[in-house]
């Protein structure tokens, strides 16, 4: 599957981030929008509780999942948010680093947030995105 997407970096911005600064698809396309990936089972339950990387996991597993049922892939992603229930610096690294080794060269602009609470009770990471595929026209 061949990506909509190309990832824009631009020199006059610090370049020690592992993470595009735009991105860049070019219509007509057929945009995805994913809702939050959660840490949940098969069986609607929190996975890994406690456990910031083990839950990063698992919400990467169902964000992948999510996508394939709209015939999509992580290299199909233009922007995600990623959500972490702390306020932390290392247990956003943590999170970070998971979603990182899943999206891996394609490092589509993202935005990495602390927050209070998230949705499930025992809940500590969520990952929404955005994706695009070629029109279905084409």
């Amino acid at each position: 599957m061949s990506s909509s997407v190309r990832l824009i970096r631009n020199h006059q911005l610090a370049q020690q981030v592992d993470y595009a600064y735009a991105a860049v698809t070019d219509a007509p396309v057929r945009s995805i929008w994913v809702a939050g990936a959660c840490p949940l089972d098969l069986n609607g339950e929190i996975v890994a509780v406690g456990d910031y990387a083990g839950q990063a996991h698992q919400v990467m597993r169902n964000l992948v999942t999510a996508l394939e049922g709209a015939g999509a892939s992580l290299t199909d992603v233009v922007k995600t948010t990623v959500y972490v229930a702390s306020s932390q610096q290392s247990d956003l690294g943590a999170t970070w680093e998971v979603y990182r080794e899943y999206m891996g060269e394609h490092d589509v602009p993202s935005t990495l947030l602390g927050v209070t609470v998230l949705g499930y009770t025992d809940q500590l990471v969520e990952v929404e995105a955005v994706a695009v595929l070629p029109s279905a026209n084409d």
